[in-house]
């Protein structure tokens, strides 16, 4: 690996030692190669430690699965890791643990990948979104050994058929750039981020072709504009991207609004949003690249994952291009206002809200981040997929 130091600039001002904004949260494992001193650069040849811009991450009791995007690959390990830059048990999408590119290194696309993102493990499955071959694919347990073919895909014919929406008009059974995926009480959604839209199949995971009960964000299962063609309003998107919530609440990131949209309940079919996060209303989709950053304010959200355990509720957002982790603490998803525009309780990888400096305009260190793509909530630890410095990090609330 060469670590290089490619950013230094304006130093971002001292926190005040007094005021923890973190909330508790430290980083705790890291995994990727390590970079003291400068820019994580990805190693030329991939190994099973080693990551190119990870876009997804998901953690529970028994895995750690990441997306580790540009190797065009999924790595897994049995068991939450332990150590810094431990190696993955397994490699999918890939022959090996070296090689690297789109569709297995050019072998094809029945057992290959073309920039995954979106992660998950529900009910022993696990569940890929492989984004720019337009499916999904889904293994029926987590494998145990490398090169591992998947047992279903959704949004394709087959598995050798990559084809934004099939190949096909826009429908309710295809996708395009499908990013990320979520199951919610008995609702399996997709984040169908190129055609504008979110998929919801009532029920859980749907058997292949089936078309999706739910289209969120769109007039019509043929419709695939940004903002529905019209301007931004409560039931558009531009970029979904990531979905999180409980069985009282659906959220959706959608990141080039620069939001955050909920539904109280999770809706059965389209209707506008109403809840709301990064913005004053459902009707402004302003950046604010400049300047000093809030709380209250996004860019680029391209991430959002919720923990609910008993009477206690967490929210996490990556605000990516701020270069931090927004946290929200408490059970403040339920009345009628109880939530929308509230600022964040914490802010992580930066020193106080005001910042949003890629590595804090510095060096790599273990709690900085650059464009932090996936997030995921998991009891008090949280793992981030670190995607420009090449690393997934695992915090811990202490």
């Amino acid at each position: 690996m060469t670590s290089l130091t490619v950013r230094m600039g304006r130093a971002a001002a001292a926190p005040d030692p007094a005021v923890d904004l973190t909330g508790g949260w430290a980083p705790q494992t890291w995994l990727g190669a390590p970079a003291p001193g400068g820019l994580a650069l990805p190693s030329a040849t991939p190994t099973r430690a080693w990551m190119y811009s990870p876009r997804g991450v998901y953690f529970d009791d028994r895995y750690l699965v990441v997306a580790d995007s540009g190797n065009h690959r999924v790595l897994a390990w049995h068991g939450l890791p332990d150590r810094d830059s431990q190696p993955a048990d397994v490699v999918l999408g890939q022959p090996d643990d070296t090689t690297e590119g789109r569709a297995a290194g050019g072998r094809g696309p029945e057992n290959g990948m073309n920039l995954p993102t979106g992660v998950l493990v529900h009910d022993g499955r696990l569940i890929v979104a492989d984004a720019w071959h337009h499916r999904i694919l889904v293994w029926h347990t987590v494998p145990e050994t490398d090169w591992c073919p998947p047992d279903l895909v959704l949004g394709q014919p087959d598995f050798g058929a990559v084809e934004p929406n099939a190949g096909t008009e826009c429908s309710a059974a295809t996708f395009y750039w499908p990013f990320g995926v979520a199951i919610i009480g008995s609702v399996f959604w997709v984040a169908d981020t190129g055609n504008r839209r979110v998929l919801g199949w009532r029920g859980g995971l749907p058997e292949p072709g089936r078309p999706a009960d739910i289209v969120l964000g769109q007039p019509d299962s043929a419709s695939r504009e940004e903002n529905r063609g019209e301007s931004v309003g409560p039931a558009s998107f531009r970029w979904p991207h990531a979905i999180t919530g409980h069985e009282g609440l659906l959220l959706v990131a959608d990141a080039g609004d620069h939001r955050v949209l909920g539904w109280t309940p999770p809706p059965d079919g389209d209707r506008p949003a109403d809840r709301l996060l990064g913005q004053p209303d459902f009707h402004t989709a302003g950046e604010w690249p400049y300047g000093p950053q809030r709380g209250d304010r996004f860019r680029f959200p391209y991430a959002a994952s919720m923990d609910a355990a008993g009477d206690s509720t967490r929210l996490a957002v990556a605000d990516t291009a701020n270069n931090r982790v927004l946290v929200w603490d408490g059970d403040i998803w339920t009345g009628d206002d109880a939530w929308d525009g509230r600022a964040a309780d914490h802010v992580l990888a930066q020193p106080g809200f005001a910042d949003n400096g890629e590595n804090r305009w510095s060096a790599v260190t273990p709690d900085s981040l650059c464009w932090p793509y996936g997030i995921w909530l998991h009891g008090d630890r949280l793992a981030v997929a670190d995607s420009g410095n090449n690393r997934v990090m695992i915090w811990r609330r202490t």
